[in-house]
């Protein structure tokens, strides 16, 4: 296995999606000659030409919009928007139009559209920059959300979400592209909608995913060295949201902590704890702990930026509050 960043397993999904399939094409701003925002689609325009790495208007109603028409005419597009952020922008497009136009005419269209967004907060781009509004979208049936929380689950699920015939919103944590881990060698899929254990424990049960999942690692790393082992679940999916793993491991330890940059209210910890509590009443030895983001518009300033999103002490001190 090599051990790489998730900006380069990001970027070898998207360059073996180009070369396995004519019909995938990117469209963004500046994903061309500049190579993406993030760097992620460099040296692409060099090697597949403008036909198939497009740059696009600044506007992100258009770059949807288009993206949905070529894929309606039997294209595989992959729409890279700057921030999820900018997504707002382009709202109708993704909620009313990918998101239901496979029900609304029976099933007899289908849309092959992926949209990458980079979400999340940590890199001082201020309130209106660096939201976690992955809840709204999971909100709406018929767009998959999907937030890899690892490279190789990054590499894996952005490959099945190229050849899947659904629309998805494939969500990158805007800090964790240095974020490095081993990915498998040679052709690497990862089913979409489904939850994984990334470390097995027997004391609670951290249900995460994307930047949360790096938390609530390092917080198990150092509740271990005092006696506590949490189990952690990473989602990877929030729609469809596979609570399976999460239920299986809830009923062992009884105890669960759900750890999520997005703000509490009404948010992906909500959701999953009440789940929990329909499904497992008779399981629950403590109440359900949420760790989130602090509930202001997320402020410029490194230490009060720092202050409001949340960290490994908050995932420690919730831990010990359920055990």
């Amino acid at each position: 296995m090599a051990r790489i960043t998730m900006r380069e397993a990001i970027s070898q999904a998207l360059w073996e999606e180009l070369e396995r399939d004519p019909r995938v094409f990117i469209m963004g701003e500046e994903v061309g000659v500049w190579g993406g925002t993030y760097a992620v689609t460099k040296g692409f325009y060099d090697h597949f030409g403008p036909e198939r790495i497009k740059d696009t208007p600044i506007s992100e109603a258009a770059i949807v919009g288009g993206a949905i028409g070529a894929a309606l005419t039997g294209l595989r597009p992959v729409a890279e928007l700057m921030t999820i952020n900018f997504a707002y922008v382009a709202m109708d497009h993704i909620v009313n139009e990918s998101a239901k136009l496979h029900y609304m005419f029976g099933g007899q269209m289908v849309i092959p559209l992926v949209i990458r967004a980079v979400g999340g907060g940590g890199r001082q781009l201020a309130a209106t920059h660096s939201q976690t509004p992955d809840a709204i979208f999971a909100h709406f049936p018929g767009l998959k959300v999907v937030a890899p929380g690892t490279p190789a689950d990054a590499k894996g699920l952005l490959k099945s979400a190229i050849r899947s015939d659904d629309p998805i919103l494939f969500i990158e944590h805007a800090t964790m592209y240095q974020v490095r881990g081993e990915v498998p060698d040679g052709e690497h899929l990862e089913p979409i909608g489904k939850s994984k254990i990334q470390r097995p424990g027997r004391d609670v049960t951290i249900i995460t995913y994307s930047k949360g999942l790096d938390l609530s690692m390092k917080a198990a790393e150092q509740l271990a060295g005092e006696g506590i082992e949490a189990e952690v679940v990473d989602l990877r999916t929030l729609r469809p949201l596979d609570m399976g793993p999460v239920l299986e491991s809830f009923r062992k330890t009884n105890r669960a902590v759900v750890v999520e940059e997005g703000w509490k209210s009404y948010g992906v910890g909500a959701e999953i704890s009440s789940r929990i509590y329909e499904e497992c009443l008779d399981f629950v030895d403590a109440p359900v702990q949420r760790v989130a983001q602090k509930e202001v518009p997320l402020p410029y300033n490194r230490e009060l930026e720092q202050l409001a999103l949340p960290q490994v002490e908050d995932v420690i001190r919730a831990v010990k509050e359920v055990v």
